[in-house]
């Protein structure tokens, strides 16, 4: 079975690169993240073209912002909308979205960004990640986490930790409120199949971020011991973020029982171009 993640950041403007990317990839489970569409005109949209792909669609998703969808051509079992009982800012919004899939229990989410350190959304962002912890903490033994966690694991998960000082995405509690997932033994399978890689996910539009290879690797596919066992291949889709029209996000893949494109996959590391110095590169916005 092949599960893919992938943020694409409007699917309505990238559905000129997702059909055809289903079609090149085909993955079994899909799981999206910023869809920033209703579900109604989720439906509309791609309700026919999925259906001919063979997909059944779960989608909790909302006008303009975030928004989560798992598309199956293996089953769509048991669909949960949301975090129940978990915070909102102010009130609950679409960031999570669960099914089970050929007897794997597939959580596709969006993890809030947190804007800047010690924030009101900071702290939202905690919160959310310790009501999804809970959620975790109940499920069956066999499940993945999907999406865009906005968190880099560790130092090595982001071009320059230097750059990121002061930012969100690197602090202790957020990475403290991931590792927390990990300790309920979930398995970071991308970084365990590639430990002393650099492996990114997520590349600013601006400055050229992407041709240097400037990312950070903030989507991860997070599994328990009865799925990452299965794991044949994880890999990055670097290609789907090159071209025109790409969303500033790629794909991850992996590959559970057995790796129809090879146990590395076809888009994998070293990177496209060689490390910057450190404290050699900024980040876009910083001043």
């Amino acid at each position: 079975m092949r599960i893919a993640t992938w943020n694409v950041n409007s699917i309505k403007q990238r559905m000129p690169r997702l059909l055809p990317w289903l079609d090149e990839r085909k993955p079994d489970v899909v799981c999206l993240q910023e869809t920033k569409l209703e579900d109604d005109k989720l439906a509309e949209l791609l309700g026919s073209e999925l259906e001919q792909r063979g997909y059944s669609v779960a989608a909790h998703g909302e006008a303009a912002w975030n928004g989560v969808a798992i598309f199956s051509r293996v089953g769509l079992d048991d669909v949960v909308s949301g975090l129940p009982g978990g915070p909102g800012f102010p009130k609950q919004e679409a960031r999570a979205v669960a099914a089970t899939c050929a007897g794997v229990r597939v959580v596709s989410v969006y993890v809030p960004n947190g804007r800047t350190p010690d924030s009101d959304h900071y702290r939202y962002k905690l919160a959310w990640l310790a009501s999804l912890r809970e959620l975790l903490a109940a499920g069956p033994e066999a499940t993945v986490v999907c999406g865009d966690v906005n968190i880099a694991p560790a130092d090595e998960d982001v071009f320059d930790p230097d750059a990121f000082a002061g930012q969100t995405h690197v602090t202790a509690p957020e990475r403290a409120a991931l590792a927390s997932l990990e300790d309920l033994g979930f398995h970071d399978v991308v970084r365990d199949r590639w430990p002393n890689e650099r492996v990114f996910t997520y590349w600013d539009y601006r400055a050229g971020m992407f041709h240097q290879d400037c990312g950070m690797r903030i989507d991860l596919v997070l599994a328990t011991s009865a799925v990452a066992d299965r794991v044949q291949a994880a890999w990055v889709d670097r290609q789907a973020r090159k071209g025109k029209g790409p969303s500033d996000h790629a794909p991850v893949i992996v590959d559970l029982d057995q790796a129809p494109d090879g146990d590395i996959g076809p888009v994998v590391p070293p990177p496209s171009a060689p490390a910057a110095a450190r404290g050699a590169k900024r980040l876009p916005q910083a001043p």
